[in-house]
């Protein structure tokens, strides 16, 4: 596994944290941080695993 889908996992799920925060206590710009945080996190998840693909690519 690569570093970058475990670190896309962790921003996506602290992006999550944040945007429940800021819908509870109606922090629109909490909100609007963690809807971001969770896409990048996102984004960060698909690079790493394209990367284990090709790398396991490689290998063969």
């Amino acid at each position: 596994m690569h570093k970058d889908i475990a670190k896309g996992a962790a921003k996506d799920a602290s992006g999550s944290i944040k945007e429940a925060a800021g819908k509870l206590t109606g922090n629109e710009r909490l909100e609007a941080e963690g809807v971001s945080e969770r896409a990048a996190g996102k984004v960060q998840k698909g690079v790493g695993e394209l990367k284990d693909a090709a790398r396991d690519i490689l290998k063969n």
